[in-house]
């Protein structure tokens, strides 16, 4: 089959489309031609070795995060999915490889394909409803009336999580350029703050759940805006023990990361919030809810561009230099 393959870790290996053999299939496994995938940050990320001593990754290796195509073989043990059906998904962090015509995933992480979506439309949701819908229901249960702030929610997180934080209605504030207001207040924001002529921290006060996609000073910031009791959720800040845990780590790789996350952790104690860190999971069952909601009419995707499976590189630099202006990126097969 053809795939995107790195042959080494770092930014300099943009990676290329060559020829490797087809998936195995377990008992368990469901075979599925790829129709479309989509471009996530994390993808850039993997590739420049960022998760190396964390993750079992190792080049050469297929990127790509989340797809959407049609079973074409089914494990002995499969019960869930025949041939044919149309099925979209985010692998589990040990078999990524969704750039590439071909995919083996476990059953328990797939999901039938939303009826009213196309697959270049049902590849970009996986990934980012995934972790919407582990950041806020999961993790902040969030609840009616409850004040919610996302970063960036002209992105690809920030897209489906407003749509979701009206869903579970809350009052919702986000981050966002000037020239998306609209677009993201049509998506469930109440409150929109121009990141670029207006500072979020003098703004907003007294929020249950901030949902940071930034890190770094945007992180910090975001704990002085919850109330007392509040959390934040971070995709991009340090990761913390608990991660640790659910990745298996040994204990010398528990201390060093509970280590990373000291200095956010104690300034979150300080002021009687919780920090967060969320690396999100696979789920097949959590994708049967989103699609619910998809199929509802209560979460649409945004896709800001598509590229032929052959300029799949050029497809992550668009993403890598900041060019997609809301949504995501999609890669077809086709």
């Amino acid at each position: 089959m053809k795939a995107f393959v790195i042959e080494r870790y770092g930014a300099e290996d943009g990676g290329r489309v060559t020829e490797t053999p087809d998936p195995r299939v377990g008992a368990t496994d469901v075979l599925v031609r790829i129709h479309a995938a989509s471009v996530n940050p994390l993808d850039s990320r993997i590739r420049d070795g960022d998760f190396k001593r964390i993750l079992p990754y190792r080049p050469p290796l297929v990127l790509g995060n989340d797809f959407a195509g049609v079973v074409v073989r089914v494990g002995s043990a499969v019960t869930q999915f025949s041939v044919g059906d149309e099925v979209f998904a985010r692998p589990d962090k040990d078999r990524i490889g969704a750039f590439a015509e071909l995919i083996a995933v476990h059953q328990d992480n797939l999901a039938l394909k939303p009826a009213s979506l196309t697959m270049t439309e049902a590849a970009s949701l996986p990934l980012v409803a995934l972790t919407s819908w582990q950041a806020l229901v999961e993790k902040a249960r969030v609840r009616p009336g409850q004040k919610v702030l996302i970063h960036g929610g002209s992105g690809g997180v920030g897209t489906i999580a407003l749509q979701l934080a009206r869903q579970l209605g809350a009052h919702v504030a986000t981050t966002a350029s000037a020239a998306n207001t609209d677009l993201v207040k049509d998506l469930g924001a109440d409150v929109v703050i121009d990141y670029r002529t207006q500072d979020f921290e003098e703004l907003l006060d007294g929020y249950d759940t901030v949902l940071d996609t930034r890190g770094g000073e945007t992180l910090e910031k975001s704990l002085r805006v919850l109330k007392p009791g509040g959390t934040v959720i971070s995709l991009a800040g340090p990761p913390d023990a608990d991660f640790a845990r659910e990745l298996g780590a040994n204990p010398l790789l528990r201390q060093a990361m509970k280590a990373l996350s000291l200095k956010t952790r104690r300034h979150a104690k300080r002021r009687g919030v919780t920090y967060s860190f969320l690396f999100m999971k696979a789920s097949g069952d959590q994708l049967r809810d989103i699609t619910r909601l998809v199929d509802a009419g209560e979460i649409r995707p945004v896709v800001d561009r598509v590229f032929p499976f052959e300029r799949t590189r050029e497809a992550m630099e668009y993403v890598e230099k900041g060019r997609a202006k809301t949504g995501k990126v999609v890669v077809t097969m086709e």
